[in-house]
């Protein structure tokens, strides 16, 4: 087995597409799906003409974002609607073999274009939804309400808002519940919050846009305290260091660097680096290509990049069996 799938299953229980033939979990436990990996735009990004990705399906990358299902129940669950929407809800359906309900809720983290716009395909210009809920917090549900075309989904009753309120968790199921928690980033029109996702045994960080670790610690709230109280951690790997754009000067870019938070938690327990997943990595960022340099310095770490298929349990992770 390749050393990069064998951290993935070893040290992250996850079953990760090519890697393995069958989940190490339990199939009734809730577990988290990662749908999409790249920032807001994308990969290949509109305007990127030399991106491989235009002509080579496997060098295309969706937009972050990340699905939870509940076999126990046939429920599921999306963390943002993103542009890719359509494609990811169908992927998340597949990963529970089951086309209907279509969605048990949207769990919207703000209101830049990567993370709601996928609303559009529960319009009646394309499914036509009735009621699905969206959860929102309440800077982004008056969004919603107050501007075209997203307030036609909720007159039609496309989508059901349901107000979410910092740190106040939503119960799913007697022992699944996802928690807003507050981070700070552009607000131009709506509060930013990651998730919580706690399950029966096992809990989840997903947190794709942040503008700094130094700003969220002025708020009250440490990554590495954070980082402690969950198994995996989804975490913002918007851009990989300084320099990624030439002719740009990045250091006022509002997300913090791989490296930054490579060197933040370089002192941490290994067991603690290896919760950290990175995510929503912009069409620039070079560990988006696993063979690349900067793949490898994230691996050396004890850090994992996120791909698309990922399954994470949240229920117990059977005993590894002795080598």
């Amino acid at each position: 087995m390749p050393l990069r799938c064998a951290l993935l299953i070893v040290v992250l229980t996850m079953l990760v597409g090519g890697c393995a033939t069958r989940p190490a979990t339990p199939s009734d436990a809730p577990y988290l799906v990662v749908l999409g990996v790249a920032q807001d735009g994308g990969a290949p990004q509109f305007g990127d003409h030399d991106h491989p990705g235009w002509t080579d399906p496997r060098e295309r990358r969706l937009v972050a974002a990340l699905g939870l299902a509940d076999p126990r129940t046939g429920e599921r669950w999306i963390f943002d609607a993103t542009p890719d929407f359509p494609e990811q809800v169908h992927a998340l359906a597949r990963s529970m073999h089951r086309s209907r309900p279509l969605l048990s809720g949207v769990f919207l983290t703000h209101a830049h274009i990567g993370h709601y716009t996928g609303l559009m395909y529960l319009g009646h210009e394309s499914l036509g939804a009735q009621g699905v809920p969206v959860y929102a917090m309440p800077r982004m549900r008056a969004f919603l309400e107050g501007n075209g075309p997203w307030d036609q989904l909720v007159r039609y009753g496309n989508i059901d808002l349901r107000t979410l309120a910092a740190g106040a968790p939503v119960e799913l199921a007697p022992d699944l519940r996802v928690t807003p928690l507050l981070v700070p980033h552009r607000q131009e029109y709506s509060e930013v919050v990651g998730y919580r996702i706690d399950g029966p045994a096992r809990s989840a960080l997903y947190l794709p846009d942040i503008d700094s670790w130094r700003e969220w610690d002025a708020m009250g709230v440490r990554l590495e305290e954070v980082l402690a109280t969950v198994d995996v951690a989804f975490l913002d790997a918007t851009f990989f260091s300084g320099g990624e754009i030439p002719g740009r000067d990045m250091s006022g870019f509002p997300h913090p660097f791989i490296r930054t938070t490579i060197e933040r938690l370089a002192q941490r327990a290994a067991s603690e680096r290896a919760k950290v997943v990175f995510i929503h990595l912009n069409h620039t960022n070079p560990a988006l290509d696993a063979r690349s340099a900067a793949r490898h310095e994230i691996e050396r770490a004890g850090h994992a990049v996120a791909e698309r298929g990922m399954i994470v349990t949240l229920g117990a992770v059977p005993a590894r069996a002795p080598d």
